[in-house]
């Protein structure tokens, strides 16, 4: 490796840095739960005329296995696809028609469905029987599934196979996870893309499309009262299904630092550093939130300042943090100009950082 992620790694373990007390601060969320299970929170904040509604559910590509992986994803787009009542691309129409948008993201723990509209315009109660319409009855019209199968892979070849990023992250996480789901991308493998039967698909959807595996939130300018009646009026009579299988998987610990070199044309190389952090229920792991946001994220940060302004053979460095995967990498991304470093490589190790050792107490950072 260059002498520039050799010495990213030396400015991870080696800044000191001041963590300053911060004020709780109180927001009225109110918390219902349907009968089903679906649990709803609202919180009432009309500042804006604009509503901000999001679905979590629950399942990812951690619930996935072998030959079925980026299934999760593929109902992503699925689910914008119609469904008994309302046909393909309905939603979309009806949502811009308000003047409202949405999206949609999956991850390896939950895939999350995102509506965004102004208060003043949309009819909520049309969204909600929108919704429920696809969580009851999603359409598995074979025409439509292949369509959207080629619309993934050409997803997969673009953020992956064409990028020099995507295929490193991609090769960093096979290489960091020896055991556990997070080793497969959540955009699924190509082969796997290619040969998901009817029946995968409809089984990934019982499994983790139930109201009971779900949690909705709803913030803006909204009546919570409003909010609990429609959600009680069009999910509530959805039936609970059985909650997927745990994942009950654990990673063995690493036991040595673990290295790839991936070779492909490109005008810089890019490097990774990746470190294993605790699963979220862990005390330090918002500690380490804390502190990866401070040695990497924005202009700022500790990285940014010693290896931009400071180092002119290195790039901007870029953190990623991996929210609620146990035992996931904390990632640092960078480029060098250093004309030695031929290839595309990452470094993946299991060691914490020693950062006590080098000048960070419990009173200013990480816990031991």
């Amino acid at each position: 490796m260059s002498a520039c992620p050799t010495f990213a790694r030396a400015a991870l373990l080696a800044v000191p840095l001041l963590v300053q007390p911060l004020a709780a601060q109180g927001f009225q969320v109110k918390s219902h739960m349907l009968k089903n299970g679906m649990k709803v929170l609202v919180q009432e904040d009309h500042a804006i005329p604009n509503v901000a509604l999001y679905t979590f559910y629950r399942i990812g590509s951690r619930n996935e296995r072998p030959g079925t992986t980026g299934i999760s994803h593929f109902f992503e787009h699925m689910m914008f696809n119609g469904a008994k009542k309302f046909g393909p691309g309905e939603f979309d129409r009806v949502m811009e028609a308000f003047g409202g948008h949405n999206n949609a993201y999956t991850s390896q723990n939950i895939t999350a469905y995102q509506d965004w509209f102004p208060s003043s315009a949309v009819n909520l109660e049309k969204i909600f029987e929108m919704g429920a319409d696809r969580i009851r009855d999603l359409a598995f019209d074979p025409k439509m599934i292949e369509s959207e199968r080629g619309v993934v892979a050409s997803e997969r070849r673009t953020s992956v196979d064409n990028s020099n990023q995507g295929i490193l992250h991609e090769q960093l996480n096979a290489t960091a996870f020896t055991a556990h789901p997070y080793m497969w991308p959540v955009v699924g493998w190509m082969s796997d893309i290619q040969s998901w039967k009817m029946e995968d698909l409809q089984n990934h959807f019982r499994m983790g499309y139930a109201p009971n595996n779900a949690t909705m939130v709803v913030v803006g300018d909204v009546d919570t009262g409003e909010v609990i009646r429609l959600a009680e009026k069009y999910i509530e009579p959805i039936a609970p299904r059985e909650a997927p299988p745990k994942v009950v998987t654990v990673e063995p610990e690493q036991k040595g630092e673990r290295r790839i070199v991936v070779r492909k044309p490109a005008q810089l190389p890019l490097v990774m550093v990746a470190f294993h952090i605790p699963q979220t229920s862990h005390p330090d792991y918002y500690t380490l939130e804390i502190l990866s946001n401070l040695l990497a994220s924005g202009q700022s940060s500790r990285l940014y300042r010693r290896l931009a302004r400071s180092i002119s053979k290195c790039n901007i460095p870029q953190k990623e943090w991996m929210h609620g995967k146990p035992l996931h990498p904390s990632e640092l991304r960078g480029t060098s100009n250093d004309p030695g470093e031929a290839g595309v490589g990452i470094q993946a190790s299991g060691d914490r950082p020693r950062l006590e050792s080098r000048g960070l107490d419990h009173q200013t950072g990480a816990r031991s």
